[in-house]
């Protein structure tokens, strides 16, 4: 028997302890001082972290940069993420939605574990008037958000990284709920080049009468989807990523 039993398993590149031991030594880090406060300096320790001990599964510098861009770009009073592993886009994106006006970065992400690693590193940033961390998963988290807290009428920016096989389900919750909008809404979804989301893209920059005949072929359960919301999508790449070539799928509202 499992001496965690009520934990998910191990990954190769996760869930191992390396995100615990991550904290321990960042608090045990000589310039924890100077790194307490500063967004920079904490985001620098993770990867300091990251290239003298174990990787992590990170949004990495180079898509991190790409992103805060579009915050920059389209400044968002909310961002919403899916899958918030261990807090660095969140401290990251919290920070760039801090800079550039907006009001909340909101982190789900189904693990506790993972969740609560987070919450100290955002603490640590001086974000927590910022970023709020959910624990739960996304479908049931966002109907909550969107349909019974009311904390969000229209998507403005969301981020997509975590599961793949949960990748096309979010936007047809999303298309469900109505909330979202041609010209307010755009949709950023996380490795689309490796390991890849065919499933996901296909739905994507498919046609409605396409949809109409994935729909008829799909075990959608509950949800309701709206073959007719029709997206303009396209994928950055970046070849050189801390787990190689990869990209992100940045998907408008027509």
């Amino acid at each position: 028997m499992s001496d965690k039993p009520n934990s998910p398993p191990a990954l190769k590149w996760a869930l191992d302890g390396r995100e615990v031991d991550l904290l321990h030594y960042i608090f045990n880090r000589s310039d924890l001082r100077q790194i307490r406060g500063n967004p920079a300096k904490v985001l620098g320790a993770i990867d300091d972290y990251h290239s003298q001990f174990k990787p992590l599964m990170n949004v990495g510098v180079a898509k991190g940069k790409f992103i805060t861009g579009i915050i920059a770009e389209r400044k968002p009073s909310v961002m919403i993420e899916l899958g918030g592993y261990i807090g660095y886009s969140a401290v990251l994106f919290g920070d760039a939605i801090r800079k550039n006006g907006g009001k909340q970065f909101l982190s789900i992400e189904k693990n506790p574990e993972m969740a609560a690693v987070a919450t100290q590193l955002v603490e640590l940033a001086g974000l927590r008037d910022y970023v709020r961390i959910i624990i739960g998963a996304s479908n049931t988290v966002l109907r909550e958000l969107i349909t019974e807290t009311r904390d969000i009428d229209t998507v403005e920016l969301i981020f997509i990284d975590h599961w793949q096989d949960l990748y096309r389900p979010d936007p047809w919750l999303l298309e469900e709920l109505d909330v979202l909008k041609p010209g307010k809404s755009v949709l950023l979804a996380d490795n689309v080049i490796m390991p890849g989301a065919p499933v996901y893209l296909e739905w994507i920059h498919a046609t409605p009468q396409e949809k109409k005949d994935i729909l008829s072929k799909s075990d959608v359960g509950l949800l309701k989807p709206n073959p007719d919301l029709v997206y303009d999508s396209r994928a950055q790449e970046f070849q050189d990523t801390e787990f190689g070539r990869d990209g992100v799928a940045v998907i408008h509202i027509k």
